[in-house]
C-alpha cells in the first residue's frame, strides 16, 4: 500500500478552503454588488490561485511541472495559439455579427479560465497523480462542482456536473500533454465565451488545437525516436 504524503493532503486542504470560501464571498454575498464587473470576475475566480499559493507556502511543497509555456520551445508558440488568437479572434467575430468589440471582457474572461486552471489542472490535477486515472478525473470534477457553488438537484446541474466530468478528462489530457497553463487555460474558456452565435468558430478552434497538440506530440516522439536511433 503506497504511503500516504500528508503534507500533499494538507496542501490539498488548505487550496481548497481558501479557494471555496473565496468563491461564496465573491458570488454569493452582497460583498462586491457595487464593485466594477470586471472586478467580480477576477474575484470569483481568483480563489484556486490565492489556494495554490498559500498552500504551496504553509506546506512547503512546489507549484507543479506546469507552466505557462509548457512543453512548447518558446513562449511565442503557445501564447499566440491559446491566447492572443482566440482573444482577439472572439471580439472580431462580435464585431461582425453584431456591430461591438469587446476584447477586455473577453480578455477578463480568459484571465479568469488561467486563474481556475492553475488550480484545478497546474496544482490539484497534479497533487493527484498517483491515484488511479479514474479517481483523479472523478475528485478533480466533484471539488470543481462543488466549488461553483450550484446545489440544486436539477437536470441543468446534473448536465454541468457531467460537463464538468468530462472537461476533468479532456482537459486533464490536454494538461499531461502540453504541461501549458495557456493550453488549459484555452480549452476551459471555450466553454466561458460560447454562444449561439459563435459556435462555429468554438469547434474551429477546438479541432485545430486539438490537431495542433496532436502534431506537436507525434513531432515530440518522432525527435526522442530519431535522437535513440543515433545513439545506437
Amino acid at each position: 500500500m503506497k504511503k500516504i504524503d500528508y503534507k500533499v493532503v494538507c496542501a490539498i486542504i488548505i487550496f481548497y478552503l481558501i479557494a471555496i470560501v473565496t468563491r461564496y464571498f465573491a458570488a454569493k454575498t452582497n460583498l462586491l454588488s457595487d464593485a466594477n464587473i470586471y472586478f467580480q470576475i477576477i474575484a470569483q475566480g481568483i480563489g484556486p490561485t490565492l489556494g495554490v499559493i498559500v498552500a504551496c507556502l504553509v506546506c512547503k511543497i512546489k507549484f507543479s511541472p506546469m507552466t505557462l509555456k509548457g512543453n512548447y520551445k518558446s513562449f511565442i508558440f503557445p501564447s499566440l495559439v491559446f491566447g492572443i488568437v482566440p482573444i482577439f479572434l472572439f471580439p472580431l467575430f462580435t464585431l461582425i455579427t453584431k456591430g461591438t468589440f469587446p476584447i477586455f471582457y473577453v480578455f477578463m474572461i480568459f484571465f479568469y479560465g488561467l486563474l481556475e486552471e492553475i488550480g484545478w489542472r497546474g496544482f490539484l490535477q497534479q497533487q493527484l497523480q498517483g491515484l488511479p486515472k479514474i479517481w483523479n478525473i472523478l475528485i478533480v470534477a466533484i471539488l470543481w462542482f462543488v466549488w461553483h457553488l450550484n446545489f440544486d438537484i436539477t437536470a441543468m446541474n446534473m448536465i454541468f456536473l457531467g460537463l464538468l466530468i468530462f472537461g476533468a478528462w479532456g482537459i486533464g489530457i490536454v494538461a499531461n500533454k502540453t504541461k501549458s497553463l495557456l493550453a488549459v487555460t484555452a480549452f476551459h474558456s471555450l466553454n466561458n465565451v460560447q454562444s449561439e452565435n459563435n459556435l462555429i468558430l468554438i469547434v474551429l478552434l477546438f479541432v485545430s488545437w486539438i490537431a495542433i497538440i496532436v502534431y506537436m506530440e507525434k513531432k515530440k516522439k518522432s525527435h526522442l525516436y530519431d535522437n535513440g536511433n543515433v545513439n545506437k
